[in-house]
């Protein structure tokens, strides 16, 4: 299940006794356990009293051990292990090895149906598990599994709206285009970075909706994200823009390959548009595979039908020429100028498809 899903299923009723949190978003995966860990514990026991860590190696009697000990200095036992057990693949025995059979996990998977009194299991894992496994079809027979997909500019909906009810706010639409703009440019999502920057918004605004100023201070800090306008420019096939917010970008100290980066990947997200819509896929059907917000998606797709793939494929071969040179010395910031003239003429007028 989804994590607002396996939040909610937390609330209701008993707590589990058995959990499997897995998936690339630790972000999930440590608010998950510790909201299973605050339900679990009394508010007077310290944590360190009631859990035990398992490491890597730790086998499935090794687990079942531990699941089954009890402690003198706490009333409840929290096993915490590696969900080593869960990934895919085994190392194969040679054919002639002699066979030994190993019962240990098949003891694991009936214990799981009834734990002790006050004992539970968390297995945690940074990945996606085998869902052929059987130790997985047990743990989700008799308790909760979390998936923590990572999250993506086209997915962060989710995020947004369960970050927004958290802190009572809303955001008005102007912000929000900025934040899926600006999510866009993004690598890599860091969730931890977002809800600490939204935190601080709480914090030092009483208004209740977020504006896109606002925002903006967040996301200043972000070389790639500050440099986006100058993709707005270059969509837009305005030279004299684009030129002007390179100068102002390199003046402000932005490094180069910075820019350069940013460029690239606006060019191959145009260029993949372009093709996708050559395919039938269009609007916010663009979102997944171009892995961007649908409404971030729709307009790249709005902008890309400006260009033909010639155009794009010559300022992709400057930029890879730039790169070069630009880091072995061997030019100046005039290949990026030179590439942005290139993307912004406009040897004919608006096509379309």
């Amino acid at each position: 299940m989804t994590y607002p899903e396996f939040m909610r299923a937390l609330t209701r009723g008993p707590v589990p006794r058995v959990v499997l949190l897995a998936g690339e978003e630790s972000y999930y995966i440590d608010r998950a356990r510790r909201a299973l860990l605050a339900r679990i514990l009394p508010e007077e026991l310290p944590e360190q009293d009631a859990l035990t860590r398992l490491p890597a190696t730790a086998t499935p009697q090794d687990t079942l051990d531990a699941l089954q000990a009890s402690s003198l200095f706490s009333p409840v036992n929290i096993v915490l292990a590696q969900g080593n057990l869960f990934r895919e693949g085994k190392k194969q025995e040679p054919e002639d090895a002699p066979k030994k059979k190993d019962k240990s996990l098949e003891r694991l998977i009936e214990g799981l149906s009834n734990p002790p009194e006050g004992s539970y299991l968390i297995f945690q894992m940074g990945e996606k598990p085998d869902k052929r496994k059987k130790l997985y079809k047990a743990v989700s027979k008799v308790g909760l599994v979390l998936e923590a997909e990572p999250v993506r500019a086209w997915n962060i909906g989710d995020w947004l709206q369960g970050k927004l009810k958290e802190l009572g706010k809303t955001m008005d639409s102007e912000a929000r285009v900025y934040f899926g703009s600006a999510v866009s440019m993004m690598k890599e999502i860091s969730l931890e970075f977002l809800d600490k920057e939204f935190d601080k918004l709480a914090l030092y605004s009483t208004a209740p909706r977020i504006t896109k100023a606002e925002l903006e201070t967040v996301f200043s800090a972000l070389p790639e994200v500050s440099v986006f306008a100058l993709n707005d420019a270059v969509s837009e096939r305005d030279a004299k823009k684009a030129l002007t917010i390179l100068r102002r970008e390199l003046n402000d100290g932005i490094y180069f390959t910075v820019i350069l980066a940013t460029l690239v990947r606006h060019v191959r997200q145009l260029w993949q548009a372009v093709l996708l819509q050559k395919q039938g896929v269009r609007g916010k059907a663009l979102a997944k595979p171009l892995d961007l917000n649908p409404f971030i998606a729709e307009r790249l797709g709005k902008s890309a039908m400006r260009f033909d793939e010639a155009t794009l494929k010559k300022a992709m071969l400057l930029l890879i020429d730039a790169d070069y040179k630009l880091k072995s010395g061997a030019a100046g910031v005039e290949l990026l100028e030179y590439a942005i003239i290139v993307l912004c003429q406009r040897g004919a007028s608006f096509r379309k498809m």
